[in-house]
This record gives structure tokens, sequence and C-alpha cells, in this order.
């Protein structure tokens, strides 16, 4: 049995946690100097309260320890895992691998870890994918390959709440430029930089702009759909629904987008991340 285990920053939703039996070490998150477990004593509603008030709080994140993890493979082997397939943020965004890297030293069955280069949904579609393959008997080293194989295929689309996190960030190009007032930014992450795709004039037309990109990835699509706070909503939901209904897209999940990806991105952000489904 391959048990599989990922980082709370991959916003992994507990639909697609509880399906594949997924254990997600959490992300520690500092507000005004309170440390707080992502999605364990902090979640996307809590953390919006705060981060959507006045004054806003001074909000920092900090990688699992090795002994977060440590816990996390001694439940997988509680549950029956014979080996562990853990996959996570990034190192170039964050150091959360090595800290896995340590816990797997002293882990009482071989764990075989997968660095996504990835943030956010990004690296629940590398989870997702390497689920589906244990579902069909893959091995350890071919689940693995799964995951490592989707890396390059996963896409993105978003509607950020806040340019000017971007911006603060380091990641926001100049060709974003000043966005006129009322219009909608629809932009995409790719090789290490923010890409506009269009500039909408509506929320019908930003979801337009989303959906076609989406279905521009190809065919037999599944489907990350994530909203930080509450108004961002209608627009999820608008885009979740077109989603479902079109052609090509095999499954859509509803993830929502927590504190150690909101900080970065602001309130009312909405997006989605696609890859082939396998």
């Amino acid at each position: 049995m391959i048990g599989l285990c990922t980082d709370s920053s991959s916003q992994l939703p507990p639909e697609l946690r509880d399906r594949y039996g997924i254990e997600v070490v959490p992300v520690t998150v500092s507000i005004d100097g309170q440390e707080y477990l992502e999605g364990v004593d902090l979640d996307a509603d809590a953390f919006w309260t705060r981060f959507t008030g006045q004054p806003v709080p001074a909000v920092d994140t900090s990688r699992p320890s090795p002994g977060q993890f440590a816990l996390a493979y001694d439940e997988l082997v509680a549950r029956g895992a014979t080996a562990i397939l853990s996959i996570h943020v990034g190192s170039l965004v964050s150091g959360t691998i090595n800290s896995a890297r340590l816990a797997a030293h002293n882990a009482p069955v071989p764990v075989r870890l997968v660095d996504t280069g990835a943030a956010s949904f990004g690296i629940s579609c590398c989870t997702w994918a390497a689920a589906q393959a244990v579902g069909r008997g893959a091995t350890l080293e071919e689940a693995a390959a799964v995951a490592e194989a989707v890396i390059p295929l996963v896409g993105n689309v978003f509607v950020p709440g806040a340019l000017d996190r971007l911006r603060a960030g380091g990641v926001t190009p100049v060709s974003v430029g000043d966005v006129p007032v009322g219009s909608i930014p629809v932009l995409t992450f790719r090789d290490g930089e923010v890409r506009p795709l269009s500039i909408a004039g509506s929320t019908e037309e930003a979801v337009a702009a989303m959906v076609h990109y989406v279905a521009s990835w190809g065919a037999g699509l599944n489907v990350g759909v994530g909203t930080a706070d509450c108004s961002g909503a209608p627009m999820s939901e608008a885009l979740a629904a077109a989603l479902r209904a079109a052609p090509g897209v095999v499954e859509v999940i509803d993830y929502r987008v927590g504190p150690s990806v909101g900080v970065h991105t602001g309130a009312g952000t909405v997006g989605a991340f696609m890859f082939a489904a396998t």
C-alpha cells in the first residue's frame, strides 16, 4: 500500500484528501506574532476575517518541521502504508521538502520525495495525478513518475484580488501595467512570471476569458477552481459551473485559497489550475 503526503501550501481540498487518504502537513502561519497551523487551527474563513480587517495584520509563514512530517509518515504507516510518496511545494519557493527529507531518513518505510517546483494548487494537481495512478495499481516509482510528468503540463489562470501584493512579491511584470478602474485583469503564471491574458470589463467577460484559456489546454482535463474570501464566491461559482459544462473537462474540484497563498494574492482572488487526466 502506497501512502500519499503533501503540505498545506498545496491548498488540497478535503474532497481530494478524503478520497485518496492523503496526509496534509500544515504550514505554520504567523498573524501579528501568533502562530497557527494552516488547515488545523486556522482555516481559510478565519484567515480572511483577520486579513481583511483593519488594521491589516502582519502575516508570515514558515515551513513544517521534520517532526511534523515524521508524525504524518507514522500516521500513514499506522493505516497500512508500506511505502510513502511525499509531494511538495517547489524547493525554490520553500524549504519544506528539506524538512520532509530529514523525516524520510528515519521513516519506518521507504519515502519517495517529489519536488514539484510548483506552488498552490499546482502541487495538488501533481498529487491528484499520482493518487489516480496509485488507484490504478502503480508502484511507488511509477506513481512518482506520473507526478513528475504532470509538473510541466499544469496550467493556471486567475484574477488577482490585489495586484499590489503580486508586485510586492516581485512577480508582476511591467506588461500587466495599470489596470483601468472597474476592469478585471485575467492573468496566468508561467515560466516564473505573471503574464496578462486579457483585461475584462465585467465578471462575465472575466469568466469567459478564463474558461477559454482552460479549454485551450486540451481535452480530458481535471480542473481545480479556487476562491479566496467570500467576495470572490460569485465569480468562482460561475467559473466552476461554466467549466463543468465545458467539453473536454473531466472533473472540477473546488478549493479555497488559504493563508499560505492568499497573503500573496489578496482577498477576492479567483483562479483555476488544470491538467490532462491520465
